[in-house]
C-alpha cells in the first residue's frame, strides 16, 4: 500500500537534515498550507514545497525503508 504521509523521519532521509531541522520544515509546511497542528502534510504537499519530484521522494523512501 502506497503511503500518503510524510514524517519528520523521512524528511531526514530525503534531505539528510537533523531531526530538529525535519521538525522545524514540517511546521513551516504547515503554516504555508494553513493546516492546524493535529493535521498531517501529505507527500504531495511537502514536494510541492520543496520543489521535488514525488516519484523521486517515494523512491528514495522506499530504498532506505526496503533495505532494512
Amino acid at each position: 500500500m502506497a503511503r500518503l504521509i510524510i514524517r519528520p523521519k523521512d524528511i531526514e532521509i530525503i534531505l539528510n537534515v537533523s531531526p530538529s531541522y525535519a521538525r522545524r520544515i514540517v511546521r513551516v509546511i504547515k503554516k504555508a498550507y494553513g493546516k492546524e497542528k493535529h493535521q498531517k502534510i501529505t507527500i504531495n504537499e511537502f514536494c510541492r514545497y520543496m520543489g521535488l519530484d514525488v516519484k523521486d521522494v517515494k523512491d528514495e523512501l522506499n530504498e532506505f525503508y526496503n533495505k532494512k
